[in-house]
């Protein structure tokens, strides 16, 4: 190995994963925010009213963009905090995936009509 190979090595920053990161908690974050406004939704007349965006979707509207903000504003504070940073990936996958099982649990009728 040639000196000009080690200075081209050791300024070449390392590889982070916290973008990829962001991505993937604020995923699962979206997706349970979409579940329980919809819970909330479809068990509340107050918050159903509130969440009418669009009369002929009724709230379903509500329910769709409000999770979509949460989720692209989040995954934007995420990103901003954590772009420059190597994080462990198997805990955040653990805990997206787990709000992803949850969400879906949350959209089954005989689960969400527990509540």
């Amino acid at each position: 190995m040639n000196n000009s190979d080690r200075v081209t090595s050791l300024n070449t920053p390392a590889l982070t994963n916290g973008s990829g990161t962001a991505a993937i908690l604020s995923a699962g974050i979206g997706s349970f925010a979409l579940a329980v406004l919809a819970l909330a939704a479809d068990k509340s007349a107050t918050i159903k009213n509130i969440l009418v965006f669009y009369k002929p979707t009724g709230a379903l509207s509500g329910v769709t963009t409000t999770a979509i903000l949460i989720w692209l504003l989040t995954w934007g504070i995420l990103e901003w905090r954590w772009r420059r940073k190597t994080l462990a990936l198997g805990r955040i996958h653990i805990v997206a995936s787990t709000l992803l099982a949850l969400s879906f649990l949350l959209t089954f009728p005989p689960i969400a009509d527990l509540f």
